[in-house]
C-alpha cells in the first residue's frame, strides 16, 4: 500500500491514475513497490523505490538523486536500464527519498538451465556497461571499509589466505582505466526474458571507476551461489566479451570479498525470494574460503 501523498505524487509524475500497488520481494535496503497505472484504456507499470534505511540515507542523503542521474546516463548510452520517471530527492512527498522508474519486463535467474549461456549474458552485459564513457561523472568509486581496520575473520578455516588477502588490499590499487560501473553488479540485478538479458536494475551505486570491481563483485556472488568454478567461467566469459579493454588483476577479487568483512557470508534476502534459501551458511562460508584461496593462488 502507498499513502495518499505518495499516490498523488506518482499520478502527477506520470499523468496516469494509480489503480494498484504491490510490494515487490527481494528488496533488502529499500522498499520496492510495483505500481500499476491506467491512462484511458492503456495500463502500464512503474516501480517505486523508497529509501527506508535511515542510516544509509543519513550517510548518503543524495541516494535518490544518485540513482536518477545514473539511470539517465545509462539510458543515454543505450544500456538496457529502466527509464527514470521522477525523483523525490528529500522525501517531501514520499516521506523518505524515493525514485520512480519504468518497470522492465523480465525475471531474475539464479539457477539457469544453460549455465554457459547465462554466464555469457552476464559477462556481455557487464562489458557493455564498462564501454560507457564516465569522464566527469559526479560519483567516483570508493572502497566500502577502512583498509587500516581490517582483520582476519575468526569464522574462516583458511586464516592464512585471508591474511594475505588483507595484506594485498592494504596496498595501493593497481592502475585502471576509469569507466562507468554499476558497483553492485551481480545476477540478482540482471533481468532475463526469452533467453536474453532484458535489463540491468538497481543503479543507486553507479559511478566511474574500475571495471575490475564490477567483475569481482559478480564473481564472489557466483562463488557463493554455485562455487568457484562458475566464478572462474564468468571471468573467462567477461575477458572474451571485454577484449583488450580489460586487464584482469586479482586485487579486485580480493577487495570485493574483504569489503564484506567482518561478518561471515549470509543468505542474501534477494536470493531467498527467488528460491535459493537451500544454500546453508556453512556452505557459503566454505565456498568463500575456497574462493579467496583460489584467488591467492592466482598471484
Amino acid at each position: 500500500m502507498v499513502s495518499e501523498n505518495v499516490r498523488r505524487w506518482i499520478e502527477r509524475a506520470t499523468g496516469s491514475r494509480v489503480v494498484a500497488t504491490a510490494a515487490m520481494p527481494a528488496a533488502t535496503s529499500s522498499r520496492l513497490d510495483d505500481v500499476e497505472l491506467e491512462d484511458g484504456t492503456v495500463r502500464r507499470h512503474v516501480v517505486l523505490r523508497r529509501f527506508t534505511d535511515e542510516k544509509w540515507v543519513k550517510r548518503e542523503p543524495d541516494l535518490a538523486i544518485h540513482e536518477g542521474v545514473c539511470l539517465q546516463h545509462a539510458k543515454r548510452a543505450g544500456l538496457p536500464v529502466p527509464a527514470a520517471v521522477a525523483v523525490d530527492a528529500r522525501g517531501d512527498d514520499c516521506g523518505v527519498p524515493a525514485t520512480l522508474v519504468e518497470k522492465v519486463d523480465g525475471m531474475v535467474i539464479l539457477e539457469p538451465k544453460d549455465p554457459r549461456h547465462w554466464l555469457r549474458g552476464l559477462a556481455e552485459s557487464a562489458a557493455q556497461i564498462h564501454r560507457v564513457e564516465a569522464s566527469g561523472f559526479r560519483w567516483k568509486y570508493r572502497r566500502y571499509n577502512d583498509r587500516e581496520r581490517l582483520s582476519v575473520p575468526a569464522w574462516s578455516k583458511k586464516q592464512s589466505a585471508w591474511k594475505r588477502a588483507i595484506e594485498i588490499v592494504q596496498t595501493p590499487a593497481p592502475p585502471y582505466r576509469e569507466c562507468f560501473i554499476h558497483r553492485d553488479f551481480h545476477p540478482s540485478n540482471v533481468l532475463w526474458q526469452n533467453g536474453t538479458v532484458s535489463g540491468v536494475v538497481d543503479w543507486v551505486n553507479g559511478c566511474r571507476g574500475p571495471a575490475g570491481i564490477d567483475v569481482a563483485w559478480c564473481r564472489h556472488n557466483l562463488a557463493n551461489l554455485h562455487g568457484g568454478s562458475i566464478a572462474d567461467e564468468f571471468l573467462s566469459a567477461y575477458i572474451e566479451a571485454a577484449g583488450a579493454e580489460f586487464d584482469y588483476d586479482p586485487y579486485w577479487d580480493l577487495m570485493s570479498v574483504v569489503e564484506l568483512l567482518p561478518g561471515p557470508p549470509t543468505m542474501y534476502e534477494g536470493w531467498r525470494a527467488v528460491g535459493m534459501a537451500h544454500i546453508k551458511s556453512d556452505t557459503m562460508r566454505e565456498r568463500v574460503d575456497d574462493y579467496v584461496a583460489s584467488v591467492i593462488d592466482r598471484l
